[in-house]
C-alpha cells in the first residue's frame, strides 16, 4: 500500500516534508512548494533536498510516488485578465522547473474555474495554457484533480477532463489524480467504485490515473460543496474508502490523505491537530476506529506539536 498525506515544506524544505511523513507511518507524501494560497516561493535548497533524499531511501519511500500540488489561487481557465492568465502560465512552467531539481515527478492541478466566461471557452483556454506549461518540461506530470463542480469549476466531469487530455500535444506528460471527496460531491458514486472505474476506462483510459486523493466528505452524493471528512466520517464511509484504497487495478497508485485537522473539542473549528497518524494506522489495520478524534486528541496532549 502506497499511503501518506498533505505535509509542509516549510523553512527545512523537502526535508520537513520527508521527516514529518515518517512521523505519520507513511511511505509516499504531498507537499506545497509553499503556501497554497499564494505563489510567493523561496529557491529550492540543493543541501535539504540532497538530505531528503537519502532520509527517503533509507525508509523505503520511493521518489517516484511522491507528489507536489500546485496552489489554488492559479486559475488557467480564465483569460479576461491577460496579465493573470500569463502570470498563471509563467508561474506553473517554474513550478515545474522547481518540481525538475527535487526529481519530483507529479504536480496535481485545480483545472480553474471559468468566472464569468462560456464553459466551452474555458476548457480551450486550460488546453493552450497546459500546452504552453508542457512545452519544454521533461520529466514532471501534470496530474489533472477531479473535482467537485463548486460555482464555475471545471473538471467535475469525465467528459472535461477526457476534452483537456484529448487537447494536450504531450500525452506522456499528463494524467488525473482522483479525489474521492470531490467526485462524491461531483455526483459519482464512490460506494460503487468499480463501475465508476469501469466508466472512467471507457471515457479516459485508467492508465492516465497517477494518484488518488483519498477523502470522505461531509456532503451527500451530487451535492457540488466540496467540503471534506476525515476517513469514515462522511458520506463515503470507511468501507467505500478502503475498497477504493486496496483496489486491485489502483494498487501502484500513491494514495492521499487530505482531511480536516482536529480541533481540541468537537465545536472548536481551529485546526489544531493533524489526524494522519491515525488514520493511516486505521487504514492499514483495515479496522475503523470510532475514537479517532478523541485518540487524536489525547496523542498530541502528550506529545505536542512542535
Amino acid at each position: 500500500m502506497i499511503i501518506g498525506s498533505h505535509v509542509s515544506f516549510g523553512k527545512n524544505g523537502l526535508l520537513g516534508s520527508v521527516k514529518e511523513a515518517l512521523s505519520y507511518g507513511a511511505n509516499t507524501f504531498m507537499f506545497y512548494t509553499g503556501a497554497p494560497q499564494n505563489t510567493l516561493r523561496k529557491p529550492i535548497d540543493n543541501e535539504t533536498t540532497l538530505k531528503a533524499w537519502q532520509l527517503m531511501q533509507e525508509n523505503n519511500i520511493d521518489l517516484n510516488n511522491v507528489i507536489c500540488h500546485a496552489p489554488y489561487i492559479v486559475n488557467l481557465a480564465n483569460n479576461l485578465d491577460e496579465r493573470k492568465y500569463d502570470f498563471s502560465i509563467s508561474f506553473l512552467t517554474e513550478e515545474i522547473k522547481r518540481c525538475e531539481e527535487m526529481k519530483i515527478k507529479y504536480i496535481v492541478l485545480h483545472p480553474g474555474s471559468s468566472v464569468g466566461i462560456a464553459k466551452d471557452i474555458a476548457l480551450d483556454n486550460i488546453a493552450l495554457a497546459l500546452n504552453k506549461i508542457l512545452k519544454n518540461a521533461k520529466t514532471v506530470t501534470i496530474l489533472l484533480e477531479t473535482m467537485a463542480g463548486k460555482g464555475t469549476e471545471l473538471g467535475c466531469t469525465l467528459e472535461e477532463i477526457k476534452y483537456l487530455i484529448d487537447h494536450v500535444d504531450k500525452k506522456e506528460l499528463i494524467g488525473v489524480c482522483l479525489d474521492t471527496c470531490h467526485l462524491n460531491d461531483a455526483g459519482y458514486d464512490m460506494h460503487n467504485f468499480d463501475e465508476f472505474l469501469q466508466s472512467f476506462d471507457e471515457i479516459i483510459g485508467i492508465n492516465y490515473i497517477k494518484c488518488i486523493h483519498v477523502n470522505d466528505s461531509k456532503n451527500i452524493k451530487g451535492a457540488h460543496k466540496d467540503r471534506h471528512a476525515n476517513i469514515g466520517y462522511g458520506e463515503v464511509g470507511f468501507d467505500s474508502l478502503i475498497k477504493i484504497i486496496n483496489n486491485e487495478s489502483l494498487k501502484n497508485i500513491p494514495k492521499i490523505l487530505e482531511t480536516p485537522y482536529i480541533g481540541d473539542t468537537d465545536d472548536d473549528k481551529t485546526r489544531i491537530y493533524p489526524p494522519y497518524k491515525f488514520e493511516i494506522a486505521m487504514i492499514k489495520e483495515d479496522k475503523f476506529n470510532p475514537n479517532l478524534m478523541s485518540d487524536i486528541r489525547d496523542y498530541y496532549k502528550l506529545n505536542p506539536l512542535k
